[in-house]
């Protein structure tokens, strides 16, 4: 198994996550993917648009 960490502002998610995130799984095919997203505010100060 392959751990893959992803420091990332999904924000809002979108398709060109979903590509960033498929093209992980289609190299790595153990992978295990952990996104580490700030909480209710977003890097740049602005109110995230969900939790």
């Amino acid at each position: 198994m392959t751990i893959v960490g992803i420091i990332a502002e999904y924000n809002p998610f979108h398709n060109g996550h979903a590509y960033q995130i498929e093209q992980i799984k289609s190299k790595i095919k153990d992978a295990k993917i952990i996104a580490v997203m700030s909480g209710s505010f977003t890097q740049r100060g602005e109110p995230a648009i969900l939790d």
